[in-house]
């Protein structure tokens, strides 16, 4: 059974369903989910930093190297691309179907790219206030069908469909609980409170074979689906899972605090044109449009014991 029969015959049985759900088997169902084959690459649907090696790679091991890490969780790790570069670091790749949770894990948790693909529900404006968008059926195809009244935090008049990231907060707990102390740095595509009024329509997009496509809905499984991060909806969750923020900005303005000061000469850049178009690529191009948030976990002090 495909993924769009199967989700058409969930529909039968249970009536319209909240987006997050029809998220979470169109990309993450075993029988046939996006995110079970690999669609990176020029003949895939999309590029990542991290198939720009091994300069990516080289900066991100340099900053650990500056932050005295030794040891790294990857998220949504895909191919596992930079555990070559961080060769001498213990790195535990982690994605669907394989990897663990080191016990008492303490180091760096890198997500990259990972908070935006994870499922998040739907709700819009309307005359009578916010209402849940859900997932039906019309005529065989998948359509947007309203749901019950909801509450949602206040938003600019202009924004009439917002997400809800609900993947985002049960993941962000996730690796609070797994996490006894250490870092987090999450580079990804989103928005902050301020830049929130870009998306009125809400900031929703599948990608396939490099194009971007407005209908969410159409062919689940066999098209990337995205939501841009909202930044201050991180970093409000991740400070009640005692995380503290200390840095966010462009991704351009992070890679260039590794290896400015000694002019990124740890690249071997001389005579390698590859090497340097991949770090004008990171710097100017993705490093534009991505944000790193650095946070740091202190550890728990003992309890005491009592007298």
């Amino acid at each position: 059974m495909s993924i769009a029969d199967s989700l058409r015959a969930e529909i039968a049985r249970e009536g319209p369903i909240p987006f997050s759900r029809f998220m979470e088997v169109a990309l993450y169902d075993p029988a046939g989910g996006y995110y079970r084959r690999d669609h990176f690459g020029r003949e895939g649907d999309y590029y990542t930093a991290e198939q720009l090696q091994p300069v990516f790679g080289l900066l991100l091991r340099r900053w650990c190297e500056q932050q005295g890490i030794a040891r790294v969780v990857q998220l949504g790790a895909g191919r596992a691309a930079l555990g070559e570069t961080f060769g001498g670091l213990e790195y535990t790749p982690i994605d669907i179907g394989y990897g663990a949770w080191p016990e008492g894990f303490r180091g760096l948790v890198l997500a990259h790219e990972f908070f935006d693909a994870l499922p998040v529900d739907v709700s819009e404006r309307g005359a009578g206030g916010w209402r849940e968008r859900r997932v039906g059926i019309s005529s065989g195809r998948f359509v947007w069908q309203p749901g019950a009244a909801v509450v949602v935090e206040e938003l600019p008049a202009e924004v009439e469909v917002a997400e809800v990231p609900v993947g985002m907060e049960r993941a962000m707990r996730q690796i609070a609980a797994q996490t006894a102390a250490g870092h987090l740095l999450v580079i990804d595509y989103g928005y902050t409170e301020r830049e929130r009024i870009r998306f009125p329509q809400g900031s929703l997009l599948s990608y396939r074979r490099h194009c971007a496509i407005d209908d969410v809905l159409r062919d689940p499984g066999e098209q990337d689906i995205t939501a841009h991060v909202p930044f201050m909806t991180l970093e409000r969750v991740a400070a009640e899972c005692e995380f503290t923020l200390e840095r966010s900005e462009s991704l351009g303005s992070f890679l260039l605090g590794i290896g400015e000061a000694d002019e990124f000469r740890f690249l071997e850049l001389e005579g390698d044109a590859a090497r340097r178009l991949q770090l004008k690529t990171l710097l100017f191009d993705l490093g534009e449009s991505f944000r790193a948030l650095w946070f740091t976990k202190r550890e728990r002090p003992a309890n005491r014991a009592k007298k």
